[in-house]
C-alpha cells in the first residue's frame, strides 16, 4: 500500500491535442449532456406525475433513466471540463470514484435490464397473473437486488485498483478513469487481476446479454397466440427494450471480454456507451411508447395552463 501512494494523482490525455478539436468536442458533449439530463429526468418526473403510469414496466423505466442521468453524470462533466483545460489531471481518489460510481451504475443498469425483460415476460406470458406476479413490492425488491448486484459489482473493482502499487508513469491514454487503462499502469503483474475482470465484468455482460436474446425470443416466439393489435403493442415494446439491450452490451462486451490491452478504439467505444447511449435510451423508449407520449403531453398542458 506504500508504494500505491506514489502516484497521487493521473493525467488523461483525453481524445485531442488539438485545442480546435477540443473546443468543437466540447460544444458537442456538452449539448449532448443536456439532452441526456433533460430527457431522462423529464421521463422520471413525468413517471412520478402521471397516475396512468403506475405499472411495473414505467416504474422500472423511470429507474432506468435515472441510472442514465446518473451514468452520464458520473463521466461527462470530467470530460467536458478537461477539454478546456491545459492540464487534464485527476486525484488518485477522484479517480477511484469515478472507477466505482461508473461501474456501480453500469452494474445497476445490467441487472435492470434484466428485471425489465421479466416484466415483459409475465406481462406477455402470463398477462392474468401480470398484476399479482409484478406488484409494488416485487418491483421494489427487484429494484433493490439490482442496485445490490451493481454495488457488490463495483466494490470488486474498486478493491482490485485499489490494492495496486502505482510508482509511475502516471499518464492515462484515456478521458476516463477505468480498468484497463489502470491496469497498464501498475508496477505489478496484472495478469491474474485482468482475468478476474474478465470473469465480472465481462462473464457478466456476456451471459446476460445471451439470457436476455433467449428470453426476448419466447416472448416474440409466444406473441403467435396473440391478436393483431396485441402483437403490435407488444412488438413495439418489445422492440425498444431489445435495441437498448444491443446498445449497452455490445459495446461492453467489446470492452471487457479481452485481455488487458488498450486499442486506439476504446476510446470511441467508451463515448458510445457511457456518453451517447444515456441519450439514446429515453429518445428510444420515449418514441415507440405512446403512453409516455401522452402522458408528457398531458403535463406539459396542465403545467403550460397553471
Amino acid at each position: 500500500m506504500t508504494q500505491s501512494n506514489n502516484v497521487t494523482e493521473f493525467v488523461l490525455l483525453g481524445f485531442t491535442q488539438d485545442p480546435n478539436g477540443q473546443k468543437a468536442l466540447f460544444v458537442v458533449f456538452l449539448l449532448i449532456y443536456i439532452v441526456t439530463m433533460v430527457s431522462n429526468l423529464l421521463i422520471v418526473v413525468t413517471v412520478l406525475a402521471s397516475p396512468s403510469l403506475g405499472s411495473a414496466m414505467h416504474f422500472f423505466l423511470a429507474y432506468l433513466s435515472l441510472m442514465d442521468a446518473a451514468y452520464s453524470t458520473a463521466i461527462s462533466p470530467k470530460l467536458i471540463t478537461d477539454l478546456l483545460s491545459k492540464k487534464k489531471t485527476i486525484s488518485f481518489s477522484a479517480c477511484l470514484g469515478q472507477l466505482f460510481v461508473g461501474h456501480l451504475v453500469g452494474g445497476v443498469e445490467v441487472f435492470l435490464l434484466v428485471v425489465m425483460a421479466y416484466d415483459r415476460y409475465v406481462a406477455i406470458c402470463k398477462p392474468l397473473h401480470y398484476l399479482t406476479i409484478m406488484n409494488r413490492r416485487v418491483c421494489i425488491l427487484l429494484v433493490v437486488m439490482a442496485c445490490s448486484g451493481g454495488f457488490i459489482h463495483s466494490v470488486a473493482q474498486l478493491i482490485y485498483v485499489s490494492h495496486l502499487p502505482f510508482c509511475g508513469p502516471n499518464i492515462i491514454d484515456h478521458f476516463i478513469c477505468d480498468m484497463y487503462p489502470l491496469l497498464e499502469l501498475a508496477c505489478t503483474d496484472t495478469y491474474f487481476i485482468g482475468l478476474t475482470v474478465v470473469a465480472n465484468t465481462g462473464a457478466i455482460c456476456m451471459v446476460v446479454f445471451i439470457l436476455l436474446l433467449i428470453s426476448y425470443g419466447i416472448i416474440l416466439n409466444s406473441l403467435k397466440t396473440h391478436s393483431q393489435e396485441g402483437r403490435r403493442k407488444a412488438l413495439s415494446t418489445c422492440s425498444s427494450h431489445i435495441t437498448v439491450v444491443v446498445l449497452f452490451f455490445v459495446p461492453c462486451i467489446f470492452m471487457y471480454v479481452r485481455p488487458v490491452f488498450n486499442l486506439p478504439i476504446d476510446k470511441s467505444v467508451t463515448v458510445f456507451c457511457t456518453v451517447i447511449t444515456p441519450m439514446l435510451n429515453p429518445l428510444i423508449y420515449t418514441l415507440r411508447n405512446s403512453e409516455i407520449k401522452n402522458s408528457m403531453e398531458k403535463l406539459f398542458c396542465e403545467k403550460t395552463r397553471d
